[in-house]
């Protein structure tokens, strides 16, 4: 009798401790679902970008970063962070598709606090490899031209999400511009 006893105390400790990590699995699944049940849908109408302007600098003799400069306006009463910590990402909208690609490491240049009915300057920043031309290489001009062209290439746009505060903000090419100037230098 003692062996079916310990057995079936046994089963019976299996069985309670299964059910109550099943319980536990819900019950932490319930957490973190947003109160009102589905998870609360990304709010891509709120914040409106400008491009402003665009910069390339040498970043040790092996790097190249493009920044990108755009001006955010907040239409809502709510204050955003904009940082690594709030989740934000950036992913590039493809030109050929207008699918969202993550390929290039896109970042902000810097945290940016984004108060409510308020105008603020971001940056974002893409960090390549890139073997920075001499000064007096006299194809300097065209191969930092080529190193824009190439990183801007099938780039219809860029989309900032913000997972803290579910915000979306489109920002816009200004490849054409980018290339007009050049046009206008050559």
């Amino acid at each position: 009798m003692p062996v079916k006893r310990s057995i079936i105390v046994a089963v019976g400790s299996a069985g309670a401790a299964v059910l109550l990590a099943v319980i536990l699995v819900f019950a932490g699944m319930a957490s973190r679902t947003p109160k009102g049940g589905a998870p609360k849908s990304w709010n891509p109408h709120t914040v409106r970008s400008t491009y402003v302007a665009s910069q390339l600098r040498q970043m040790g003799k092996a790097h190249a970063a493009l920044f990108l400069a755009y001006d955010l306006e907040n239409g809502t009463d709510l204050d955003y962070r904009l940082d690594e910590t709030s989740g934000v990402i950036i992913m590039a909208r493809l030109e050929s598709d207008g699918s969202l690609s993550q390929e290039e490491p896109l970042r902000l240049s810097y945290p940016v606090f984004l108060p409510a009915h308020q105008r603020v300057r971001v940056a974002i920043q893409v960090l390549q490899p890139f073997a920075w031309p001499a000064p007096a290489d006299p194809r300097l001009d065209d191969k930092l031209k080529d190193f824009v062209k190439q990183r801007l290439a099938n780039t219809q746009g860029f989309i900032l999400f913000n997972e803290a505060g579910r915000l979306q903000v489109e920002l816009p090419n200004a490849w054409p511009e980018l290339a007009a100037m050049n046009g206008a230098n050559n």
